[in-house]
């Protein structure tokens, strides 16, 4: 009898940190487990508020595939772009978590944070937090190599010496490795200027810089340049 209250007590300690945890995040304005099925299996369906690209950059063809209570991301090879998978997120202040499975050793998943109505960057990147298996990159792009500025210089090679410099100061690498084919939780946190990245509740980056304060986060951007598989997403406001 001990022995099954003591296990009693443990269960309901965990489940309240967990419950606290979440809290803290702030208030849950989206949530997606992934557990519906498609209509048909010819093009993107992913449902829920979800969209893509595929339809302007891979012709149209399948990039997205919902099955077995998981969201399946990869790209076609008539893709012209990485594939980028979208829901609103408005907050200023707020957190992402979800499940996340790299497959192959190339592979990464990039979480992307836009405000389409600034137009004073390119298609609206603010910020954004990338996993790959061998490392995490946290970048501000704003203020960065998404300025239309920069990125006009960037493209004519002509960038000056104070961009230059300016540039690498704003991201961060950090060496992690991961496996592949093994289920993580991801959880990435804004507040302010600051950038949190955390994997199976250990924070391993954070990152500050003028462009993560950006007033209105307002959308989320999947970004998988080649496959990654989500589930148990999770968006939290703060404020």
């Amino acid at each position: 009898m001990l022995k099954n209250l003591f296990f009693f007590t443990v269960s309901v300690l965990l489940l309240t940190m967990t419950f606290v945890s979440a809290e803290e995040q702030g208030e849950l304005i989206f949530t997606d487990d992934f557990e519906r099925s498609e209509s048909q299996e010819a093009k993107d369906q992913p449902g829920n508020g979800w969209g893509t690209n595929s339809r302007t950059r891979a012709k149209g063809n399948k990039q997205v595939d919902l099955r077995d209570g998981a969201m399946y991301i990869y790209i076609h090879e008539t893709a012209d772009h990485g594939v980028s998978v979208t829901h609103p997120a408005e907050f200023k202040d707020g957190a992402v978590g979800m499940r996340f499975m790299l497959e192959n050793q190339g592979d990464s998943l990039g979480l992307n944070f836009a405000d389409l109505q600034y137009k004073q960057v390119h298609a609206g990147h603010l910020f954004v937090a990338k996993i790959s298996t061998k490392s995490i990159q946290l970048q501000d792009l704003k203020t960065g190599n998404m300025d239309l500025k920069i990125r006009e210089a960037r493209k004519a090679k002509a960038t000056s010496e104070s961009q230059n410099k300016l540039l690498k100061t704003k991201a961060l690498n950090v060496p992690h490795s991961l496996e592949v084919g093994k289920w993580y939780d991801l959880l990435v946190t804004v507040e302010g200027d600051l950038l949190s990245l955390s994997i199976d509740g250990e924070e391993l980056a954070r990152f500050q810089s003028e462009g993560i304060a950006h007033p209105t986060k307002r959308l989320l951007r999947l970004a998988v340049p080649k496959n990654a598989v989500v589930d148990d997403v999770n968006i939290w406001r703060k404020r």
